[in-house]
């Protein structure tokens, strides 16, 4: 039998980064993402047990990130809604042209179970019976959201202006 905390010392090392990216990717905030991710390993920690015997413990991380992560957006959005009452807002400057930044900002104008599902099976090659179990939510459910995602994105990527380089 292993010791309980050099198996949660295990996971930690090895899918710390991951869980962080992961995080990242939903929420397209980098401090938030390291904060959740941390987060998430407090509540791993809290229900060891469980996530121990899960068939994959990562899978059962994952889904407390993807939790954690749509809880933030709730409140960021939230708040934000408060913040536009009391203040007039100025649209932004141009967008940076960079490929990257044009993903991440199509990424945070899905809805957030279609984001999740759109990350956790591109970005991180999840199969769609695991996201499905991360998300708790049906295969076809993991299908529908991941295609219709994706093709979203496409056509937000579509509507960017293409940088020329000289």
């Amino acid at each position: 039998m292993t010791d309980p905390e050099d198996a949660f010392q295990r996971l930690f090392e090895a899918h710390h980064a991951d869980l962080s990216r992961l995080a990242y990717l939903l929420t397209g905030e980098p401090n938030a993402a390291d904060d959740l991710a941390a987060d998430a390993f407090v509540e791993i920690w809290r229900h060891w047990e469980r996530v121990a015997a899960a068939d994959s413990p990562l899978a059962y991380a994952r889904g407390i990130v993807a939790n954690l992560a749509r809880q933030w957006i709730r409140r960021r959005t939230r708040e934000r809604a408060g913040l536009l009452g009391l203040v007039m807002r100025r649209p932004g400057a141009e967008p940076d042209a960079t490929a990257v930044l044009d993903v991440r900002a199509a990424l945070r104008r899905l809805p957030p179970r279609r984001r999740e599902c759109v990350v956790l099976r591109y970005a991180f090659d999840v199969p769609e019976r695991e996201v499905a179990a991360i998300l708790g939510i049906s295969v076809g459910a993991v299908k529908s959201q991941a295609s219709r995602g994706a093709a979203q994105l496409s056509n937000y990527l579509r509507d960017l202006p293409v940088a020329h380089v000289d």
